[in-house]
């Protein structure tokens, strides 16, 4: 029952996809062709890599605010490496940018395990740590493009198949951490702390344990981000991707996943952001200003809050109905 729903509203989400692109195309006629579309995926392809790994922390009970903050504290890192060293291979770029992203999601990960924090506390504090020493490495000041080597600015922009390999790796994660949540003990243990964290202790999971990883996984993927956003837009400084972790929580929930936890999947997280996605291309088309789009992000969050409030409580209602039936 639960699968058939969630499957219900990922089918709606991707229906409400086609038609406003269908909309938009009335409006601005090139806006559906396959190139722009694809152009619309790979500007896209960040906030679906950041909305997966929020996905899994919020599956968990928890939330990452520090998300665009690991992102920038990241790219500006290895933006800073490429200068100093600019032979360094890109592989070993990426390398250290998943690593660093990791470690700092472990950071989070950390105290809201060993020592029992909120989660909205310890990540609302890292973002602020990780902005600040943003601006203590770098001074204030920016690593503007003509100081990037050739390689690290074209790895993320390397077209294959029409689409560049930023929306590749997108897809890949999406790929990845599909099978990850749906075909692994890790997976199901996420859900399973989210949905029920005191059963879950019962059935040997290690609740603190789960949710660590779930960090590690979100701050691994924010690492990524921040080598690919800063290599695709040649740029790097403190306040980059400054707000987009709303964008991030957005997404989430718009694609189905519960603030509440133990609900959710990587094709609602995808779904999520592509809406978001072009609704944010859509707007320059539309001639409405851009920064609309964090009055769009709020509103679509309270709704989707309240439409996934709503679902719960009928399905609470269900159960009772066919309890009392039962008695």
């Amino acid at each position: 029952m639960i699968k058939r729903l969630a499957t219900t509203r990922e089918a709606m989400l991707l229906a409400a996809i086609v038609v406003l692109i269908a909309l938009i195309s009335t409006r601005f006629g090139d806006f559906a062709t396959p190139r722009n579309l694809a152009n619309v995926f790979n500007d896209t392809a960040p906030l679906i890599l950041l909305a997966i790994g929020q996905m899994i922390v919020i599956l968990t009970k928890c939330i990452d605010l520090s998300v665009a903050a690991t992102l920038a504290l990241t790219g500006m890192v290895v933006a800073m490496l490429n200068t100093a060293a600019p032979g360094v291979p890109v592989a070993v770029i990426l390398l250290i940018a998943v690593a660093l992203g990791a470690a700092l999601g472990a950071v989070n990960g950390f105290f809201v395990w060993k020592l029992s924090i909120p989660p909205i506390v310890v990540t609302l504090g890292t973002m602020t740590i990780f902005r600040g020493i943003i601006f203590l490495i770098s001074d204030g000041a920016w690593v503007n493009a003509h100081e990037m080597s050739a390689a690290f600015k074209g790895f993320p922009r390397h077209v294959i198949l029409g689409l560049p390999m930023l929306g590749w790796i997108a897809i890949l994660a999406v790929v990845l951490f599909h099978v990850v949540t749906t075909r692994t003990p890790l997976g199901r243990a996420f859900f399973a702390v989210g949905g029920n964290p005191h059963a879950s202790v019962y059935t040997g999971i290690d609740v603190g344990r789960t949710q660590f990883w779930a960090y590690v996984i979100s701050g691994a993927l924010a690492g990524l981000t921040g080598y690919l956003w800063v290599a695709r837009y040649a740029v790097a400084y403190v306040d980059i991707a400054g707000g987009f972790e709303l964008d991030v929580v957005a997404a989430c929930v718009i694609g189905g996943v519960s603030i509440a936890g133990g609900s959710g999947s990587v094709i609602g997280a995808l779904l999520g952001a592509l809406f978001l996605g072009v609704i944010k291309n859509a707007l320059p088309v539309i001639n409405i200003s851009p920064f609309w789009q964090l009055a769009i992000s709020g509103s679509a969050i309270i709704i989707a809050i309240a439409l996934n409030a709503r679902a719960s409580r009928v399905k609470g209602r269900v159960i009772l109905k066919r309890a009392e039936h039962a008695a």
